[in-house]
């Protein structure tokens, strides 16, 4: 399942955030900023950057957990490389921001959360964020995810308009609610 999160993630990420300028937060934002400045694949990108978040995690959270996100890491820079061998989906999303910017969030909402769900994470942001609460232990989680999401999107104000930042601000709004809703689904 982790793995399948991770194929739902970088599928929407191919074929609907690097094509519209609509963005996403964190680690995931960043491979894209990298992707159009430097040309660096986010297969290449992710998979460095969350090493690193995974370093961090290692020594702050634990094993277990840190195994499945690299599994979830691992298993999205070789899903984002397969779907870059082919053509995009529905290239004419690019035309229609907040219809990009909406499905992009269920992509990411239900890919991420299915992966937490079931102990891993695709993106680094995850084993960042829950590594920062606990060493900083006054800052709840949710505060740190907002603002690695504005520093990226900030950022981002260097190859994408303003008006598609706040498609961008759209996405990370609902992908962050779905993660959740996902994360605490329960199949009966």
């Amino acid at each position: 399942m982790i793995l399948a999160g991770s194929a739902i993630l970088a599928f929407g990420l191919y074929n609907v955030h690097s094509l519209s300028d609509v963005t996403e937060g964190g680690v995931l934002g960043l491979t894209l900023l990298l992707h159009h400045h430097f040309g660096i694949s986010p297969s290449v990108s992710g998979l460095v950057m969350n090493f690193l978040c995974y370093a961090l995690g290692f020594f702050v959270l634990g094993k277990s957990f840190i195994l499945y996100s690299a599994i979830a890491g691992a298993g999205f820079s070789a899903f984002y490389a397969i779907f870059e061998k082919f053509p995009p989906v529905c290239p004419q999303i690019a035309d229609h921001p907040l219809v990009a910017a909406l499905i992009g969030a269920v992509f990411v909402g239900v890919g991420v959360g299915i992966s937490i769900k079931y102990g891993g994470a695709p993106g680094g942001d995850d084993a960042l964020a829950m590594s920062l609460e606990k060493l900083l232990k006054k800052v709840k989680i949710q505060w740190i995810y907002l603002a690695s999401d504005i520093i990226v999107l900030a950022l981002s104000l260097t190859y994408i308009e303003a008006h598609k930042i706040g498609y961008s601000l759209i996405t990370v709004i609902i992908s962050g609610q779905l993660i959740g809703v996902v994360q605490n689904f329960e199949f009966k």
